[in-house]
């Protein structure tokens, strides 16, 4: 094997085994001893480190691709059973120590089931006094809706500022709540649209609310049974 750094770091070359002053079958160790020298010699040369970092970023990904394809030497080989714990594996599968970062990555990334998890819905009753307050802005809600159209749109707006909040504070995420909300919102939207088609002009003539005031009141409701149950 050739010694590291035995000939020098080549800082015009564009191979990064030879800006190092590496040879092809340098060891972990070697490389790792190599980008610190290199740095050491070029400290306070920007652009000097930079090419050290790019060299060293370039050696580890060329250790990684020849990895990948069964081309790892033997004493890379080593150097990755040694840096993984795993020193009585054949050199066919070797675990390069450039892919932990990429085990780290996986590790960090967020566990799709359970973010999914986060949207299911859970269902439980409000206690203590935040039911009292859920009961009391329900009930008045609804009666203004009845009582006058003109309150509709602000109704189902506080009504759905409620449900997010409460689903909030009850801890589910901020995006789950929205969503349950919408949805809520939506449901009732479409159930009083289909109740109110499905009445007749003269049933509609005889009620002493509007159609817009009918469609709303199952969204309305189903949001007020939302801020009570939906965890």
């Amino acid at each position: 094997m050739v010694a590291v750094g035995e000939s020098g770091a080549e800082s015009g070359s564009d191979d990064p085994y030879a800006r190092l002053g590496l040879s092809q079958d340098a060891t972990f160790e070697q490389v790792q001893s190599a980008k610190a020298r290199c740095i050491a010699e070029v400290d306070g040369d920007d652009q000097a480190r930079a090419r050290v970092e790019a060299a060293y970023d370039s050696v580890l990904m060329s250790r990684l691709r020849n990895r990948q394809q069964g081309q790892v030497s033997p004493a890379a080989a080593t150097a990755s059973q040694r840096e993984d714990g795993l020193g009585s594996l054949p050199v066919s599968g070797p675990s390069f120590p450039g892919t932990s970062v990429l085990q780290k990555i996986r590790t960090n990334l967020p566990d799709p089931s359970q973010s999914l998890a986060s949207f299911a819905p859970q269902w439980s009753l409000v206690e203590g006094q935040g039911r009292i307050v859920r009961l009391i802005a329900g009930v008045v809600g609804l009666g203004l809706l009845v009582v006058s159209v003109a309150s509709v749109q602000l109704v189902l707006a506080l009504a759905c500022i409620g449900v997010f909040l409460s689903q909030v504070r009850r801890g589910r995420r901020p995006l789950a709540s929205l969503g349950w909300t919408l949805l809520a919102l939506l449901i009732g939207l479409v159930v009083g649209s289909l109740f109110t088609t499905a009445l007749s002009p003269t049933a509609l003539q005889q009620l002493s609310i509007t159609p817009a005031q009918i469609q709303a009141l199952p969204a309305a409701i189903l949001l007020w049974l939302a801020a009570l149950f939906l965890a």
